[in-house]
């Protein structure tokens, strides 16, 4: 066949492009030269070297070595193919490890020096260093490099069981020993089709071998257990994720009751559940059929009485059965186990609750320092403990309406009674606490009451013609020596409830009686019911908001009706007894007396007596006559009352009046009869209940008909009527 010459030309154009084009690529993507030209990576006492420890994975060369700690720490000594002080070497950060050294240059000796700490490496996947070097002065375009880490760690794993005994169809776990449990892989499968199935788990930490035997006799058990992070085999030429095979004998016998466990353990006997049933997930018990009915007994052997029927429905992925439980008597896990029977032969056991609907019969609180009682009434701030009694209440789920429960050692928890310890809020804005049980109102609820109890009488003040004072402070009789024109007493509310003590409401009784100075009653007044509420202070000061509240002060004068205050005589008495009421308070409650008596420092009267026998010395002689006869004094004398006794007078007198000396002499003469103006003191004996007393006077004064002034001295006779 012949070609034109224009068509072979076309021919060699076309050949040379196919040529030229590969070529052209290849020229077009060179490789990056290398940055570095050693690296080493140092733990401990152990170096690894990019040139000597390197190993192929999926093609790709690693830089492998040993850790001994999820969180190892490393140093890094690199020596790049080129040194240039103008454009140092950089490790750029990433979220495996952390850099805790800066990249420093060793001038010396011409390499880098950093330290990094891993994060945790049995996690970490895909591990590499990454190295850029910027661009330099002399125009070289930056470069980077990646090294590729393959942590590996020494792993080992034993199984020392105890006990060799196995049965066909029981699972049965053991415990595995290793110094890496993170590395030994799990599995959620078991094997199949052994004469020993088993699967390798880590429950809490701990790695443990579960086994179910399927033939009898002396079987061998070989586990073939992998890691997750590989280790090197053939003087570290090859990577293998698979440990040793674990070997063990064991001696596999007939198969006896297998207990299976139920997801619900708290079977609630009720209507629903006795006709419908109630669905549960049973462990597969490997001879189930499906859609067939089992009874479920207390005991072992025929003719037991019926729990429970059990239905099984379908299998599930789990190697668990979903079944409908129907229950018709109540149940105890600690009375016995429960026994699955098909034709009354018993072919597994489970255990689980039955127990009837939650019932409450009774509520009882109990404060501090308290005991049980039946009242539901609580206080705000004050932590109760609630007991409920009734049936199957361990099962239930009690909560208490804006109470918070405090965990407690002496708490209690049966079926037939649980106690609780709640606080109430001191600022709850509620007044009944409804008690629920799974969202639902039981029926029960605690009652808010505000605090009512009797709080020290410092709140109540009195005035009497000074400033107030506090009422408890005093003590003992008050001797006011000037009129008392009125009694007021106020009420500081702020100063009953505190931040840590609360009083409520403080219900008082005022008891007045005024008397003379003799004892005898004058007046006798009760105010009852004298309601003083807690101020703008207490938190529950909203609550206690009342028509009742004492508004402003209490004024003696206007309840006395027959003499006020200011109409008392001397050393007359008011004594005032305020207490608590007694009917309002469940405690003994505070009482304070208080007696106000109208002192008084001297007294001012007219007095008669009749002097005998009085020595008389008169102006201008020399001695005193001898002794006259009975004479009659008028006086107006000051008596002193003593300054610490309640209306007792001192001995002795002073009075000024007059004087008819030897009034009474029957004589004929008259002898020295004469009507003097004297001054005179007097000595009078201190007995109170004496009618006649025989004073000592002594003073002087003027006759008149003499017209001189004259002495005398002399007992007298006063009478007291």
């Amino acid at each position: 066949m012949r070609f034109s010459p224009g068509f072979r030309w076309l021919a060699s154009v076309a050949a040379f492009l196919c040529l030229a084009l590969p070529a052209r690529a290849q020229i077009t993507a060179p490789s990056s030269p290398p940055l570095l030209r050693e690296l080493t990576l140092r733990t401990d006492t152990t170096r690894y070297s990019l040139s000597r420890n390197t190993i192929a994975v999926q093609g790709e060369p690693n830089l492998y070595f040993y850790y001994r700690q999820d969180d190892e720490t490393a140093e890094l000594l690199l020596y790049p193919v080129s040194w240039r002080p103008q454009a140092p070497l950089r490790l750029r950060r990433s979220a495996d490890f952390v850099l805790l050294d800066s990249v420093t240059a060793v001038a010396n000796q011409q390499y880098y020096r950093t330290k990094i700490r891993f994060k945790d490496l049995p996690a970490a996947r895909f591990l590499q260093l990454t190295f850029t070097q910027a661009n330099d002065s002399a125009g070289r375009p930056p470069l980077t490099q990646t090294v590729s880490l393959l942590p590996i760690t020494r792993t080992t794993l034993e199984f020392k069981p105890t006990d060799t005994e196995l049965f066909v169809g029981e699972e049965k776990v053991f415990d595995l020993s290793s110094n890496n449990p993170k590395n030994i892989r799990v599995s959620t499968e078991w094997t199949k089709g052994q004469d020993i199935d088993y699967r390798i788990v880590q429950e809490k930490g701990q790695l443990r071998l579960r086994v179910v035997p399927n033939a009898l006799g002396t079987r061998l058990l070989t586990v073939r257990p992998q890691t997750e992070r590989p280790f090197l085999t053939d003087n570290n030429r090859r990577l293998s994720y698979a440990l040793a095979p674990l070997r063990q004998d064991f001696t596999v016998k007939a198969s006896r009751l297998r207990f299976l466990s139920v997801d619900k353990k708290e079977i609630t006997l009720d209507e629903i559940s006795r006709r419908k049933g109630v669905e549960i997930i049973l462990d597969n018990g490997r001879t189930f059929d499906l859609k067939r009915t089992y009874r479920i007994e207390d005991q072992e052997e025929a003719g037991g009485a019926l729990i429970a029927e059990l239905f099984t429905r379908q299998y599930l992925t789990n190697d668990r059965v979903l079944c409908w439980l129907r229950v018709y008597n109540t149940h105890r896990q600690t009375d016995s186990y429960l026994y699955i029977k098909e034709n009354d032969l018993p072919k597994y056991i489970t255990n689980f609750n039955i127990s009837p609907k939650t019932a409450i019969s009774s509520v009882q609180v109990r404060h501090r320092g308290g005991d049980w009682g039946p009242s539901l009434n609580v206080n705000p701030g004050e932590t109760v403990d609630v007991r409920l009694e009734g049936e199957s209440l361990q099962k239930a789920r009690f909560h208490f309406e804006d109470l918070a429960v405090i965990p407690s050692d002496s708490s209690v928890r049966t079926d037939a009674a649980v106690v609780y310890r709640v606080q109430v809020p001191l600022t709850i804005d509620k007044r009944r606490i409804t008690i629920f049980n799974a969202g639902q109102p039981t029926g029960y609820a605690l009652a808010v009451k505000e605090f009512q109890r009797p709080h020290p009488l410092d709140f109540v003040a009195v005035n009497f013609g000074e400033a107030p004072r506090v009422i408890n402070r005093l003590n003992g009789p008050v001797l006011y020596d000037r009129t008392i024109s009125d009694v007021v007493f106020s009420f500081n509310p702020n100063g009953i409830d505190t931040e840590s003590q609360l009083y409520g409401k403080q219900y008082l009784t005022f008891d007045i009686r005024t008397q003379n100075a003799k004892g005898e009653l004058i007046e006798m007044r009760t105010i009852e019911n004298v309601v003083v509420c807690p101020g703008d202070n207490s938190v529950r000061a909203a609550f206690y908001q009342d028509k009742q509240c004492q508004v402003g002060n209490i004024s003696l004068n206007n309840i006395l009706s027959s003499r006020k205050t200011y109409d008392l005589d001397d050393w007359s008495t008011i004594i005032i007894t305020i207490k608590h009421n007694q009917s309002q308070y469940q405690e003994a409650g505070f009482t304070q007396k208080l007696e106000l008596v109208l002192k008084r420092r001297i007294k001012f009267d007219i007095d008669v007596s009749f002097p005998g026998g009085l020595l008389t010395k008169y102006k201008g002689e020399s001695s005193y006559t001898s002794f006259g006869g009975i004479s009659l004094a008028m006086l107006g004398q000051l008596s002193f009352y003593h300054p610490e006794k309640i209306n007792r007078l001192r001995p002795y007198k002073v009075g000024a009046g007059f004087v008819a000396l030897n009034a009474f002499d029957l004589s004929k003469s008259g002898g020295n009869r004469d009507l003097g103006v004297v001054i005179l003191g007097s000595i009078y004996p201190t007995r109170r209940d004496a009618k006649l007393t025989f004073p000592l006077y002594l003073g002087g004064g003027y006759l008149l008909s003499a017209g001189r002034p004259f002495f005398l001295l002399g007992p007298g006779i006063g009478v007291r009527l």
